[in-house]
């Protein structure tokens, strides 16, 4: 872990309210980007993708229209598990960890969420375990489904719209898209010392992104 000790300085409480002010006009304004930038991918076009894709699960083989599980909209993500490969990705691994435990929230707005990753359930599910996750898991071990969504080797974050029996891609993202939707990174960005990487003020460099992290089991 990187530390610093290059700690905020002293200040009045009239001092300090003022830089929150000027700190939250910032804020906002960021908001009402994101706002923005929110409603440009919701406008996106889509792309039809009916390849007959087939899923293992521990309930038998699955179509891509069953992930849905009858809702209208469905977040996958591509997890970085191969077949054979021993590793366990830990950034895969905090991302997951971070995955709803009450569904209900999405599936009030008629969204499903599930995980897929290249590797067969008999290497996945041991670790799906171990990790003590519930999100719907699907192997696509045997299919084109990771290569033809872009994640290839890697991991990332693909959408799809049902209309009917017609299945649509709208988004995909990776990299550093995923850190939206991990929580501990939003909670530690709210403290004096952040995330303790090094990159963190320049923007690059340094460690880098993920050097600190672990599966949590292995803290």
């Amino acid at each position: 872990m990187t530390t610093t000790t290059n700690l905020p300085e002293v200040v009045s409480a009239e001092e300090w309210a003022k830089a929150r002010e000027a700190l939250l006009v910032k804020e906002k304004a960021t908001l009402r980007a994101l706002d923005a930038v929110n409603a440009e991918r919701r406008r996106l076009p889509m792309v039809r993708w009916d390849k007959p894709y087939v899923f293992g699960s521990t309930d038998g083989p699955k179509s891509l229209l069953d992930l849905f599980e009858g809702r209208r909209q469905l977040i996958t993500y591509h997890f970085m598990l191969h077949p054979g490969d021993p590793h366990r990705c830990p950034g895969c691994s905090l991302l997951v960890d971070h995955m709803p435990t009450h569904p209900e929230h999405l599936h009030a707005r008629d969204t499903t969420l599930v995980i897929t990753a290249p590797a067969p359930l008999e290497e996945s599910e041991p670790y799906r375990e171990r990790m003590g996750w519930t999100v719907p898991w699907y192997s696509t071990y045997g299919s084109d489904f990771t290569q033809d969504s872009g994640a290839g080797m890697y991991h990332g974050v693909s959408v799809f719209l049902r209309d009917g029996d017609d299945v649509f891609r709208t988004y995909f993202t990776n990299g550093r898209g995923g850190d939206l939707l991990v929580g501990t990174l939003r909670y530690l960005d709210l403290t004096p010392l952040g995330r303790q990487e090094t990159w963190e003020e320049s923007g690059r460099g340094g460690d880098g992104p993920s050097s600190w992290w672990r599966l949590h089991d292995e803290y």
